[in-house]
């Protein structure tokens, strides 16, 4: 990896971004219905209707506010929100916290668990441990996230109890502390284990089969001729090269994750920014899922060109041109 590549990498951030805000901005404003009807009503008069127009700048041409937004969305601005008639980055910033605490969980949770369940299913290849792994990893691996997130609900929220159906924080909890932070805990286990599911089953199939590779080379027979015990035939010979394949996926795991995660606020009534964005688009708060849209795809792009990066720092072999 070299500096030339690391900077021209980054240099095409810019593009990307603008790329990615002139087709979210089309796709949301070119989308059926009229959102002044949405915000006025059905019983307004003509009058009225172009009032809340001029007040957004809906008035304008597409491409005048096209321009104007981009202009503000360089600046930090990204709008002011239909509904809530407060700036958009205020809104998604009360709720943004909610939602890296529970995709950063389930991201670990999935990348940790992901590797102990390949590395456990390798190294007792076709023996029950691996049959089981395997199968579990594709059956919920092929389950929709909402389908688990029921599940869970029903089993070990209502019929168990113990863990809480929804919410961050229970109503009578303690405000501060560490009690606080032990609610809060509580909360984020359900929604955090059913969104890393499908990912901890992802990553456990990527690195059995990467170990298994790895297994197979000739340095690591070598490494087993010469009595080096097996455990550090895997992790030091073996796990860091099986890594490379769960790397190149990170990024796309992350655009899973966010994906998922507005699933699972929903159900869980978690307060981030995938229940805010449900809730927007069904009030056709264009500026708020505008700039969720933004925040989500630049975070994608962003977490790709780490990915890029990391690869290369594990793998010196890889040369970029």
């Amino acid at each position: 990896m070299t500096r030339r590549y690391v900077v021209r990498r980054v240099a095409q951030l810019a593009p990307t971004a603008a790329a990615i805000l002139l087709v979210g901005f089309l796709l949301i404003h070119l989308a059926p219905g009229d959102p002044v009807l949405a915000l006025a009503g059905q019983n307004g008069d003509a009058e009225y209707y172009a009032l809340v127009r001029e007040k957004f700048g809906l008035d304008e041409p597409l491409l005048q506010q096209l321009a104007t937004y981009a202009g503000n969305v360089v600046q930090g601005d990204l709008g002011t929100s239909y509904v809530q008639g407060r700036p958009v980055v205020e809104a998604i910033a009360e709720r943004l916290p909610a939602t890296l605490l529970l995709t950063g969980t389930a991201l670990a949770l999935s990348t940790l668990a992901g590797l102990a369940l390949g590395v456990f299913a390798a190294t007792r290849r076709r023996r029950w441990p691996d049959v089981t792994v395997t199968s579990v990893a594709l059956a919920v691996h092929a389950a929709p996230v909402f389908l688990l997130g029921q599940l869970a609900i029903l089993l070990l929220a209502l019929r168990a109890g113990w863990f809480p159906v929804q919410g961050m924080t229970a109503a009578d909890g303690p405000p501060s502390g560490l009690g606080h932070v032990l609610d809060v805990a509580r909360h984020l286990v359900l929604p955090a284990v059913v969104l890393a599911s499908q990912e901890v089953a992802a990553v456990a199939r990527l690195s059995r089969v990467g170990l298994l590779e790895e297994l197979a080379h000739d340095h690591v027979r070598s490494a087993r001729a010469k009595g080096v015990p097996e455990w550090s035939v895997v992790t030091k010979h073996a796990l860091r090269r099986a890594m490379l394949p769960v790397v190149t996926v990170i990024g796309g795991r992350v655009g899973h994750l966010v994906g998922g995660a507005v699933v699972v606020e929903v159900l869980f009534g978690w307060p981030g920014i995938g229940r805010l964005l449900v809730t927007s688009m069904i009030n056709r708060d264009a500026p708020i899922v505008l700039g969720i849209f933004l925040l989500v795809a630049l975070t994608v792009v962003v977490a790709n060109l780490l990915t890029d990066l990391l690869y290369a720092w594990l793998d010196p072999r890889v040369r970029y041109r």
